[in-house]
């Protein structure tokens, strides 16, 4: 049997193999160039070792030594500021506070949606599909309005928002009118060397790599 992860003096990540959630962490990862071990997890049957480290069993889950942390937003701000290169979110206290919102708005509203596309009834995943669209529309004045999602470098809202835009088009989620700059956002994002080692075959198969 395997070490137990508290035994090792490395990260050690807990994750499934397509989960947007997951993938945020993975996405921030690779974007601080960290090394880490992947436990790949079977959502219907997670190791003991998972609900031994976490009371709710949930993914993604952290463990450097004897540190265990969940929950993806926890998960990113410990990253940024144990790992500060490159920093993945702005100095000033305001901008801080608008990619936080930011970033909870995406966990309350946009990934349940997802979540419901991916293994919800039919009827769930219809409406999980119309209200994505709606987002989208919705957020379009976003994406036209910096380079990055609410801020001029990448920062942690582009790795919570960019695994649900490499989804879209294996949810079937048209993007709306004038969706393009939706698009030109992800291909900014999706060629990145970080991007690309973040994915797990699984996630690589979901749609066309940018050439």
């Amino acid at each position: 049997m395997a070490a137990s992860p508290r035994m090792r003096n490395t990260l050690t990540l807990f994750t499934a193999r397509d989960c947007v959630i997951c993938h945020r962490v993975r996405l921030v990862l690779a974007a601080k160039g960290v090394s880490y071990d992947s436990v790949f997890v079977d959502p219907g049957n997670p190791p003991e070792d998972l609900a031994g480290l976490n009371p709710y069993g949930s993914m993604p889950t952290l463990v450097e030594r004897d540190l265990v942390l969940y929950a993806p937003s926890v998960l990113g701000e410990y990253l940024d500021e144990r790992y500060p290169h490159p920093p993945l979110m702005p100095i000033d206290p305001l901008s801080r506070s608008r990619l936080r919102l930011a970033m909870l708005r995406l966990e309350h509203d946009w990934v349940p949606q997802v979540q419901a596309v991916q293994t919800g009834s039919k009827a769930q995943a219809d409406a999980g599909r119309k209200r994505l669209r709606e987002l989208l529309a919705e957020t379009l004045p976003l994406f036209k309005a910096s380079k990055f999602f609410l801020n001029t470098e990448m920062s942690l809202a582009d790795c919570a928002m960019a695994p649900i835009i490499w989804r879209l088009e294996a949810l079937g989620v048209a993007l709306p009118r004038d969706g393009k700059v939706i698009e030109d956002y992800g291909m900014r994002l999706f060629r990145s060397p970080g991007f690309m080692r973040s994915l797990t075959n699984e996630e690589r198969a979901l749609r066309e790599l940018p050439t």
